[in-house]
């Protein structure tokens, strides 16, 4: 059973494991090798766990928890976001969706995702939109959830061009319809 919460500092060392994993698998081949072995989870939780702390902008980041046998239980995903950093597109943003590979295609992605839609209404948020690189395998995701591809941008990652996409929910209830529950569609 997969559940979603609000994180809390202590996650931060499995969320930073899991961005420097799901970059290696999803990247491999697309950004410079070298770059995704220099990713360090504990850098990256130590951001994280500033992220966790800061509630500027309304930033907000959620977990996905999987239950254990016992009642043990370990984070296997996240999402992060709040206003949106480059006003003009839409008023909020989803940051991050990453999920290891082994849960994906069990509806956690599709929960983070409402757990931030469900956030950035609650602010005000009217919009929702999020970056992907072009060349992300699993960008197909964000179309099926209804997201509308609305600009388009280079960037440089680990010291390589490459393209971005904006995908954009507007309005923010077309996200939110589109991540609920299958009873409440």
């Amino acid at each position: 059973m997969i559940s979603i919460r609000r994180a809390r500092p202590a996650d931060a060392p499995a969320i930073g494991e899991i961005h420097a994993q799901v970059w290696r698998s999803s990247y491999a081949g697309i950004l410079p090798e070298a770059y995704l072995a220099s990713l360090s989870a504990v850098r990256l939780a130590g951001f994280y766990q500033r992220a966790i702390l800061d509630r500027r902008e309304g930033h907000a980041v959620f977990v996905a928890v999987a239950g254990g046998a016992e009642g043990a239980s370990a984070v296997v995903g996240f999402a992060s976001g709040g206003r949106s950093r480059r006003p003009g597109i839409a008023d909020g943003e989803v940051e991050t969706l990453y999920l290891l590979e082994d849960w994906r295609e069990r509806g956690a992605g599709r929960r983070l995702m409402r757990a931030m839609g469900a956030h950035l209404r609650v602010m005000g948020c009217r919009s929702a939109m999020l970056w992907v690189l072009r060349d992300n395998p699993t960008r197909w995701f964000y179309s099926h959830l209804g997201g509308r591809e609305a600009a388009r941008e280079g960037i440089r990652v680990g010291g390589q061009a490459v393209e971005q996409s904006a995908y954009v929910w507007d309005p923010i209830e077309a996200l939110l319809a589109a991540t609920a529950p299958a009873q409440d569609r």
